[in-house]
């Protein structure tokens, strides 16, 4: 049970009870709109490639709470993304070689993840309370523009998940997609999205 104090606690609490029983979340991230499941469940992952009608070999990136957790998710941490994730000022994801404890479904043909740390306080809550990573692909059909906003998401995604989350719908500002970079072999930054 959440801290009824928390201004989204039950969204949190229903948040948890879908993705516990392999659901699919919609949410707000500290980026976009998200689709959302366990990250570690693959049934749940094929359900969001289909909901967004993305081929399977199609990667999506995870949120985790905290970089300590990063660990148990990728076989090493360059110490160069380290300090790209500490020294971020806006969201950043970073794709990382070498993926662990995550079904395959969710990978880059190379075996790479991309992971984002998230600053969000409902983000960080509902992952921390999962105690797992949590798939965060924008709330979209696949090749169609992110929704910078909740009014922008189509019904054909909105109505085929398991939970809404109320909290944010009302935002009025537009959100952006998060930067992108891979770390190369030789530890140098590949920008993929600035």
């Amino acid at each position: 049970m959440s801290d009824p104090g928390l201004p989204f606690a039950d969204d949190l609490d229903n948040c948890l009870e879908a993705l516990r029983k392999g659901g699919i979340i919609l949410y707000p991230t500290d980026t976009v709109w998200g689709i959302g499941c366990d990250a570690t469940d693959a049934m749940a992952v094929e359900r969001i490639h289909r909901i967004k009608g993305s081929p399977v070999s199609k990667s999506m990136l995870v949120i985790l709470d905290d970089p300590g957790r990063l660990k148990d998710y990728v076989l090493s941490v360059p110490d160069v993304a380290t300090r790209l994730v500490g020294d971020a000022s806006r969201p950043l994801t970073v794709i990382y070689r070498g993926a662990k404890n995550l079904p395959g479904n969710l990978l880059g043909e190379d075996g790479s993840i991309g992971i984002r740390i998230t600053g969000d306080e409902f983000c960080k809550t509902l992952v921390s309370r999962l105690g797992r990573p949590i798939v965060s692909t924008s709330a979209n059909i696949s090749s169609h523009p992110a929704p910078a906003g909740f009014s922008e998401i189509s019904s054909a995604i909105s109505s085929k998940v398991d939970y809404v989350v109320q909290w944010k719908q009302d935002d009025p500002g537009r959100a952006m997609p998060s930067r992108i970079v891979r770390i190369g072999d030789r530890g140098e930054i590949i920008v993929i999205r600035a």
